[in-house]
């Protein structure tokens, strides 16, 4: 804080502060020379400020004068806590505070009182201001005079917008550009190359009309803005729990999309009953202009017109010669062309409305009679299979008995083979079952390492969100002082401050690689933790698994079992012990730290002045007092 002080200091001076030159930080100024820089600061800012530079000897004076110097310091926009109490009774960091927003209040053009810009929102209305009281000097021009609305100014030859004669709507066309000439594992090919570097235009000759440039690539940039935006936020929701690259859950989506589309095509051609009458649009039309009584060969005006600008130059010269029709019967003849197309529209309108209908009636048909045949096929292959089942039974009744005692012995076999099979499978089901378990832990131990990675990543990923929003604002407030830099009056006092600012980045540059190290620290140290923590874990569920298998048949492995649990819970309950004891540790700091900050602001000595000035306060009342009653 030396070099802020310092700063404070100087300009102090330059306001026309008396500060000595032993002064070296704002902890040797006194309540007098605060207040009288604060009101010689508040006087630059405000020149209706009113307030005595110099302290009186009557307490309730300097009362009423802090209180009003802390009102007019709120009326500036100074928003922290204040009163007099900051004067009378200061401490340093309120005052260094205070004297910094302050000095950052102060006029920067001749004296002139102008607020710094808090934000892009106040440069713009500062802007427009501006170019509004330019224009609104400049003379007025005739219309005839203004091309597309814009006129020049005489003074400065510049041309500038007038009117709205040259205005035009937002209209967007849609823009092409090459893609993919960047990504070395793209194949282009060369007719593309050689359409991208003959055949197509710059952006700014694509679009139809010269003033839907603009329009077209701020649509083009904001509709890939867009579509990156929510790329970004399905990857983070679904992509990531997919556990797939990039490049294979594009195709996963593409694919799925694909087959989803081929499926409905599927469905609608199998329930469309004039899917095989109609091979394409066209005959579908003509259909129904063969059912409406539609006959296309007398075409409408539109076709006529069409046809004209393929016929020859000998029938252009013949048409030319024939006389012009009246508006009158033009008129006519449009009107009943009109009535005509309008009436065969309603007809084709009806027969497709009639047709829908019967595609309906019939399609619910179809799926009633569909229904039924395949239960009648249902029964008849259960009958089917009654049928052969009893035909055997008949087949085998001649000789009952010696059926019988086959059927016996088919049926012990059976028995001695399910007996057989029973053991092999105990035999293989023990294998089994361990392998399973183990595998059990195997995927347990990898589906936790997947979600902390997950974990990491997206908490990795709302960092880099984060910090891409603080470098946009931090471009914001560059290009915002540097407009101020522009603007402001070069000053040859200014090469000290740079030398000190200079330094105090240097400070800031030391202490942010230094913070850097002990977090890289802190990092190898929560990973190790958790590395290790993991490990504790995958360790105590094998050994509780291996032990536990022993423990129902040995009472030492009982023992053991029981015994490794208590270590467990034992170790458990010491690392939560050395986790408070940090967290007491941390509190312990963080309550020195509040003590020191308080020890600070000077207590003690502000107690005293307080304590001297009350009874300087009671000396007057009593004076005051004694003369009322002399009176």
């Amino acid at each position: 804080m030396e070099e802020v002080d310092n700063i404070i200091i100087v300009t102090l001076r330059q306001v026309g502060c008396v500060v000595e030159d032993s002064f070296k930080s704002l902890v040797d100024f006194s309540s007098e020379l605060i207040v009288e820089g604060c009101v010689r600061c508040l006087k630059l800012i405000n020149n209706d400020v009113d307030l005595p530079l110099k302290l009186p000897e009557s307490m309730s004076v300097r009362f009423r004068i802090g209180t009003a110097l802390a009102q007019a310091c709120k009326d500036v926009g100074y928003e922290r806590e204040i009163g007099y109490q900051t004067f009378l009774y200061s401490n340093v960091e309120s005052v260094r505070r205070l004297f910094m927003f302050l000095i950052e209040r102060l006029p920067r053009d001749g004296g002139e009182a102008a607020d710094e810009p808090t934000g892009f929102a106040i440069l713009l209305s500062r802007s427009i201001s501006t170019e509004v009281g330019r224009q609104m000097k400049l003379p007025w021009t005739p219309a005839f005079c203004r091309h597309r609305g814009q006129a020049v100014d005489s003074s400065n030859k510049q041309w500038h917008w007038e009117g709205a004669a040259g205005r035009h709507n937002f209209h967007a066309t849609p823009l092409l550009a090459p893609s993919g000439l960047c990504d070395l594992e793209t194949t282009i090919t060369k007719d593309v190359r050689a359409f991208f570097s003959q055949q197509l235009k710059v952006a700014s000759r694509q679009p139809h009309r010269k003033w839907d440039v603009s329009p077209s690539l701020m649509e083009t940039d904001a509709v890939k803005h867009t579509a990156m935006q929510e790329w970004e936020t399905e990857w983070n929701e679904l992509g990531l729990r997919s556990g797939l690259s990039q490049q294979d859950y594009r195709q996963r989506k593409a694919n799925q999309r694909h087959k989803s589309l081929a499926t409905h095509m599927r469905t609608a051609m199998q329930h469309s009953s004039t899917a095989t009458r109609f091979a394409d649009l066209s005959e579908l039309l003509d259909s129904f202009a063969a059912k409406g009584g539609y006959q296309q060969d007398k075409g409408t005006r539109f076709t006529h017109a069409k046809e004209l600008q393929f016929t020859q130059a000998s029938e252009t010269a013949t048409v030319e010669e024939i006389h012009v029709e009246s508006a009158e019967d033009i008129g006519k003849r449009r009107e009943d062309e009109l009535e005509a197309l309008t009436g065969k529209l309603e007809q084709i309108n009806a027969e497709l409305d009639r047709m829908e209908t019967d595609i309906k009636r019939y399609t619910t048909n179809t799926g009633r009679i569909s229904e039924m045949a395949t239960a009648l096929h249902r029964k008849n292959t259960e009958k089917e299979d009654e049928c052969k089942i009893k035909k055997k039974a008949i087949e085998m009744l001649p000789d009952a008995e010696g059926n019988i005692l086959k059927l016996q012995e088919i049926v012990e076999a059976s028995a001695q083979r399910v007996v057989a099979l029973a053991q092999q499978w105990e035999q293989r089901r023990q294998a089994l079952i361990t392998k399973y378990r183990e595998l059990k832990v195997t995927n347990a131990s990898k589906m936790t390492d997947t979600k902390r990675m997950l974990e990491e990543i997206k908490i990795l990923r709302e960092k880099i969100t984060d910090a891409t929003k603080d470098v946009r604002s931090k471009e914001e407030l560059h290009k915002q002082l540097v407009l101020e830099h522009e603007r402001l009056t070069q000053d040859i006092s200014r090469s000290s401050y740079t030398r000190r600012i200079m330094e105090i980045v240097n400070n800031i540059t030391k202490q942010k690689s230094e913070i850097g190290k002990v977090l890289a620290d802190t990092r190898l140290l929560q990973k190790e933790i958790n590395t290790l923590t993991g490990q504790l874990d995958r360790t105590y569920t094998a050994t509780d698994e291996l032990i536990f298998k022993d423990a129902k048949r040995d009472e030492m492995c009982r023992s053991a079992y029981k015994m490794l649990a208590s270590l467990h819970e034992h170790f458990s309950e010491l690392v939560k012990s050395v986790e408070d004891t940090g967290a007491t540790l941390r509190e312990i700091r963080e309550l020195e730290d509040q003590i020191e900050n308080e020890k600070k602001k000077s207590v003690a000595e502000n107690l005293e002045k307080i304590s001297k000035d009350h009874e300087d306060i009671r000396q007057e009342n009593k004076e005051l007092s004694a003369r009322l009653k002399a009176k």
